[in-house]
């Protein structure tokens, strides 16, 4: 599959200050948007003020309303697990501003209201430039405490996407390297971080034995609030139990 380096829908985005702020400072403070708001830094920005954040995109217009940064503390964070079946190779990126410049699945911050598939196949888009569907979540991983995030949980949520486009264009602001690798060679190699090791295990076992042992999928059902739905995450259920009344 190619690997390009042409412009990106993102590469305007410096004021996205993905790992612009230096590791470790521990106070996020408003700072002025250097871009015109016709082209609004997606969820760093809101209208003419950019936030720059601890961890990359935690901070969010919410703190505009006067909500400090503890309470602005984003913790949805789904990354895409981008895999083309017909050939075994999955989407990777190395982030930019990282120490370590390890393999990962690229993946970002939710904004608010918008849901766990939608981040993800936004996220892939915005910083390889692959288009993709949502297929299922694939895994969740939970860790408190982490450094940086204002003292709030950290929901990672791996998602398995399904690419529709292939030429790669990404976001040279964010990601140091981006390639398709060979599922097996990401789950052999050293050179990733640990939970994308572990996920891409998951994932082989998936795309040898089928999906349906691993994923959990999404179904959406109304609301007891009129006019609202939720979406239901579940491993898949027989016709026949689905329509139990």
């Amino acid at each position: 599959m190619p690997t390009g380096l042409g412009e990106h829908p993102r590469s305007h985005a410096a004021a996205r200050v993905r790992g612009s702020v230096a590791a470790g400072r521990s106070h996020c403070r408003l700072a002025p948007c250097p871009h015109p708001p016709e082209r609004a830094c997606g969820n760093s920005c809101f209208p003419r003020l950019c936030f720059p954040p601890c961890r990359a995109g935690l901070i969010h217009p919410d703190t505009v309303a006067g909500r400090g940064a503890q309470q602005a503390a984003r913790v949805c964070h789904p990354p895409g697990a981008v895999l083309d079946e017909s050939t075994g190779k999955v989407l990777v990126v190395q982030d930019r501003n990282k120490t370590i410049n390890a393999w990962k699945f690229p993946g970002g911050l939710s904004n608010p209201g918008e849901d766990i598939g939608d981040t993800a196949v936004r996220e892939v888009f915005e910083e390889t430039g692959i288009k993709s569907e949502f297929k299922s979540i694939l895994s969740i991983r939970q860790q408190h405490q982490h450094p940086g995030a204002f003292g709030q949980s950290d929901m990672y949520i791996i998602c398995r996407l399904q690419p529709s486009s292939f030429s790669i264009s990404f976001c040279q602001q964010e990601c140091l390297r981006c390639e398709w690798m060979d599922l097996e060679e990401l789950v052999r190699t050293k050179n990733s971080t640990p939970i994308t090791s572990n996920v891409a295990k998951l994932l082989l076992y998936g795309y040898r034995e089928g999906f349906d042992k691993i994923d959990i999928t999404m179904r959406e059902f109304p609301a007891v609030y009129t006019g609202l739905f939720y979406k239901l995450y579940h491993r898949e259920l027989p016709e026949s139990y689905r329509n139990i009344t």
